[in-house]
């Protein structure tokens, strides 16, 4: 079989971890075309692109036209990675001219304090002589690129304020698209976005997809994680005060698209642009990529994640990941290809406490970010969300404070207690509040163990664990008249232990290949011990991949 050289480099740079590989046997029970990656062997690479028509790909893999079901070519890679992504049926993975075919699968997105707690600089922010920030410059200059949900670029993290000129060594560009508000700057250097395998399994697009722009708020925290610029007075809700900025301030920034609205199968980004958006990002002269993105652990050669940070490897570029949101479940952990840097969850030093006081003197320590406080030790009556269910409620939905579920005279001008799970925290402050509490406690479920979030609410709450949450419907259920009181939150610092496992960080061991070790680090990440989601400052849930330059 005759292979270009460059192929035949790829597949003998594979074969030295091949021993660690199990051989994919390339079956599809499919009839159907699928949008697939395919990896053709006999095209030149340089003129890869003016050849991707049906009749030349046909007659280059001698494959016959009623065995082609359709050969719709939904994108190309031609820079470096160097393959194509037609719409085929079953037969063409067979045939000998083709290295290796797979699905466009779909997949999942996976501070003002971390850098202190990582020693980079003292509480009150000033960074020592011997800080690794000194030694690397803050990053200044290294390029990062970033393939998530895009970027909101008038955000104060991307301002070019103090910038200099743009490297030389920078080779891509700003694609706004349709979107012609979309800018960069010496900062935000590029932008690109990619999303024909989402069309390709979504249908047809219109111009509002045609642009770089982040409409989920993944992508945009992600890359000012990795390298957003000094913003002073970033806090949450007037909690966790202090200058916001990535683990590399002076870095340049690139966001590549590749995520968007989910799919009807529920994912949000699919193999496809992954791919593309590798290709682009190495002809562009990015020096470090971060993907806060998992699909779940896959082999290699069935691969996106792998196959493109390969690639990028060979070009001196350090592909950093993200190990999953699936903890914490034994061997869920993804992104295992040893030329990557897979990175798990952990906590850090600081939460927001929000005590739950019993009238019998007993305290409950949880979390929040509620803005809004109860009067000075005044004690209301308790209720649980049992209790108060509506006649056609069921008790697990009502448990759960659904909406709809909870009967407003049962409720009103009490603290209600709700389980975590089926709607979101918010969501049941939210139905507390229509239904007249004064107040809520959400307890964890046994599944969710003693992990508790510090979220944002309509009304004075506090998220306590299980253990805590049997001990005050306990107290319920035993006394005739159950008072309580729950404090305002306050942001503590130096808190014990720190860091530990985030319980969502995907575990090993590395299911592919157990020889190699996987997860290789945890950084301080995004827990559901302190975090917020979806603002502009704090944390977000999620595996967040955190790049010091």
């Amino acid at each position: 079989m005759k292979l270009d050289r460059p192929l035949l480099l790829f597949i003998s740079n594979f074969k030295l971890a091949y021993n660690l590989l199990c051989r994919p046997d390339g079956t599809f029970n499919r009839t159907q075309p699928q949008s697939q990656l395919l990896e053709p062997s006999a095209v030149p690479r340089r003129n890869l692109a003016e050849f991707l028509d049906r009749k030349f790909l046909a007659n280059m893999i001698t494959i016959p036209v009623d065995v082609v079901f359709s050969f719709d070519v939904v994108d190309r890679a031609t820079n470096l990675v160097n393959g194509v992504f037609p719409k085929l049926n079953r037969a063409t993975h067979k045939h000998p001219k083709v290295i290796s075919v797979f699905l466009n699968r779909g997949g999942k997105l996976d501070t003002t304090r971390s850098w202190a707690f990582m020693g980079l600089e003292d509480n009150n922010g000033m960074v020592p002589s011997n800080s690794i920030w000194n030694k690397a410059r803050y990053g200044e200059d290294t390029i990062i690129g970033n393939l998530d949900s895009g970027v909101w670029p008038e955000s104060k993290s991307f301002s070019d304020e103090g910038m200099g000129p743009i490297p030389s060594k920078w080779r891509g560009i700003c694609q706004n698209g349709k979107d012609v508000g979309f800018h960069c700057n010496r900062k935000l250097i590029g932008a690109r976005y990619f999303n024909k395998g989402y069309a390709a399994v979504v249908g047809p697009l219109n111009s509002s997809y045609e642009t770089p722009r982040d409409d989920l708020g993944h992508g945009t925290h992600t890359l000012t994680t990795a390298g957003g610029n000094f913003v002073t007075g970033a806090n949450m809700f007037g909690f966790g005060n202090g200058t916001a900025k990535g683990g590399s301030p002076k870095a340049r920034l690139v966001a590549y698209k590749v995520c968007w609205e989910p799919a009807p199968n529920g994912n949000p980004c699919f193999d496809a642009d992954i791919l593309a958006a590798f290709d682009e990002a190495i002809h562009d002269g990015v020096d470090v990529l971060s993907l806060s993105l998992s699909w779940g652990p896959t082999l290699f050669f069935y691969d996106s994640f792998s196959i493109g940070s390969f690639h990028a490897m060979k070009h001196g570029i350090v592909v950093v990941s993200s190990a999953g949101n699936s903890g914490p479940r034994e061997a869920s952990v993804s992104n295992i290809s040893p030329w990557m840097i897979t990175v798990g969850a952990s906590t850090m030093d600081r939460q927001f406490p929000s005590y739950v006081v019993l009238a019998n003197n007993i305290t409950f320590k949880g979390e929040s970010l509620s803005t809004e406080a109860l009067p000075d030790n005044k004690f209301f009556p308790l209720i649980s969300a049992v209790d108060a269910k509506a006649a056609n409620a069921s008790f697990q939905d009502a448990f759960a404070c659904e909406n709809g579920t909870l009967d407003p005279q049962k409720v009103k001008g009490k603290i209600l207690v709700c389980l975590e799970g089926y709607t979101t925290t918010t969501d049941k402050g939210a139905q507390a509040v229509l239904a007249g509490a004064v107040g809520i406690i959400i307890a964890n479920a046994e599944f969710s163990v003693n992990i508790v979030n510090a979220e944002p609410h309509f009304l004075p709450a506090s998220h306590i664990n299980c253990t805590d949450g049997v001990a005050v419907l306990t107290y319920i259920n035993s006394t005739d008249s159950p008072m309580a009181y729950i404090t305002h939150p306050i942001t503590q610092l130096g808190t014990k232990p720190a860091p530990f496992m985030a319980d969502f960080s995907s575990r090993g061991p590395n299911s592919i290949t157990p020889e190699i070790l996987k997860f290789c680090i945890t950084f301080l990440l995004s827990s559901k011990k302190s975090i917020s989601k979806h603002y502009t400052f704090g944390h977000q849930d999620g595996n967040i991949v955190k790049i010091k330059g």
